[in-house]
């Protein structure tokens, strides 16, 4: 599992930047990634869309999607994606969407979640992600998914350079 400060470090490395948006987590990316004494020189901020509105009012998700699948869908996660990216000006967008619990929404089961990752060059990469235990262990665990995604995302990628 890839850890936060490693992730800064090869955004730094490449002269790049992240944004968060997070549903379910509420912040706990963002907080991650603050954490990091120096993290202002790769970290741009976030957007917490827990409501489904702000999905589509803040981060762009097309109206019709939300509609048709609801929050927590894989193409809801790169729109997210996408959206903090614009909206924050970062080379790069780290998304999460899911159930958390201690309910299903929208149909979907408990544990059910969608992080998102997308690069300076358009491209996306989207994991489904089934976990299971209490709200709050489901909360955590997504932090360190996507986390790991974004770092397996700059790994593969090392000769991009994008600011």
């Amino acid at each position: 599992m890839a850890d936060v400060a490693e992730v800064l470090a090869l955004l730094v490395r490449r002269e790049a930047t992240v944004a968060v948006a997070e549903s379910l987590t509420g912040g706990l990316i963002g907080a991650a990634f603050t954490s990091v004494s120096g993290s202002s020189k790769a970290f741009r901020g976030g957007v917490i869309s827990y409501a489904t509105d702000l999905k589509r009012d803040l981060l762009g998700v097309p109206g019709g999607l939300l509609e048709r699948e609801g929050a927590v869908h894989p193409e809801v996660a790169a729109a997210m994606a996408e959206g903090v990216a614009r909206v924050c000006g970062a080379a790069y967008g780290l998304a999460v969407t899911g159930v958390a619990g201690p309910e299903p929404q929208d149909g979907k089961p408990v544990g059910l979640v969608y992080a998102a990752v997308h690069g300076p060059g358009g491209e996306f990469l989207v994991r489904e992600l089934t976990l299971d235990g209490s709200r709050e262990r489901i909360r955590v665990r997504t932090v360190h998914e996507a986390v790991d995604l974004l770092a397996g995302v700059l790994k593969a990628n090392k000769g991009e350079h994008s600011g």
